[in-house]
């Protein structure tokens, strides 16, 4: 494998890692900070951990109509992503929320067939419609938990937070051959720290002398870590990659999602809920099968 295929795997695979285990260090941010408050410090953290690189940063090729997509890509993710996703790990595990995102390459694969007109291809119209049955029986066949009080609801709230994900891909998309990976992802951390500011005052006043250094460790790892680190390498690889590919590696997020709610916070899940994890990644897998072979299919053609 080239160096040029080496670069957007490592990219892929190391935002994979930080966001597959964001969903159980969120948690334990959960324990001292209401959830606004939680997202508003990691975007405010990412924001402050840009800064210093904003020098570095090339000056983008703007272009009429570029205001559109920037807000639209920034109002997807991180305000509505960062929203629902922030209400729906009060309802459900970790490992299930880490489950569900799984379906969001599908999702990615959908909207570039209405936005781009890219037709999908029989097998990723398989993939797409197992995989929303496995989102289904996994939200049915939730059990309610310390950790999880009403599955149901924190699944579909993941679910949304994943088509806001979607949304911000294609348009980053469509931006990354003439803006920085990282100047994008810096706007999208402003733009959080603005939105978030006004609800996190308003779910009320927090202590912070009480708050215990694990929950400070906490909001540092999610903004430096899985919001500016995560969502720049992620951008960088959308630069290099064609936006399905690049969201296929999503489907890695649920098994690092797993082995953390395990591990952390004792997470488990029903039998039923396993053949439904299974369900998904094994539809998501049938997808990039069949992307590779397509790939190789033209490399050998030219």
């Amino acid at each position: 494998m080239t160096e040029q295929n080496l670069r957007p795997l490592a990219f892929l695979l190391g935002s994979v890692v930080l966001w597959g285990t964001s969903f159980a260090v969120t948690k334990a941010a959960y324990a001292s900070f209401p959830p606004m408050y939680v997202i508003w410090l990691r975007m405010l953290v990412a924001l402050l951990a840009f800064l210093p690189l904003l020098s570095r940063v090339k000056r983008p090729d703007y272009r009429s109509g570029d205001w559109l997509y920037l807000a639209v890509s920034s109002l997807c993710l991180p305000c509505l992503y960062f929203a629902l996703e922030g209400f729906a790990i009060q309802f459900t595990t970790s490992s299930q929320a880490g489950v569900i995102a799984a379906v969001m390459p599908l999702i990615v694969a959908v909207s570039a067939w209405a936005l781009l007109r890219e037709r999908p291809t029989l097998r990723a119209t398989a993939a797409i419609l197992a995989s929303i049955v496995g989102v289904v029986v996994l939200s049915v066949a939730g059990t309610q938990q310390p950790s999880a009080p009403n599955p149901i609801l924190g699944n579909l709230l993941e679910l949304a937070a994943m088509l806001a994900a979607a949304g911000s891909t294609i348009t980053i998309k469509h931006l990354s051959a003439r803006y920085d990976p990282w100047l994008l992802t810096g706007l999208q951390m402003a733009v959080g720290t603005v939105f978030f500011a006004p609800l996190a005052l308003a779910s009320g006043p927090v202590d912070w002398t009480a708050v215990p250094g694990l929950a400070w460790l906490s909001v540092v790892y999610l903004g430096a870590g899985c919001g500016l680190a995560a969502f720049g390498l992620y951008n960088s690889a959308l630069k290099l990659v064609p936006a399905t590919q690049a969201s296929l590696m999503i489907n890695l997020v649920p098994a690092v999602a797993l082995l953390t709610g395990w591990l952390a916070l004792g997470e488990s899940l029903t039998v039923t809920q396993i053949g439904a994890c299974v369900l998904i990644v094994a539809a998501v897998s049938y997808a990039e099968v069949g992307n590779r072979r397509s790939d190789a299919l033209v490399d050998a053609v030219r």
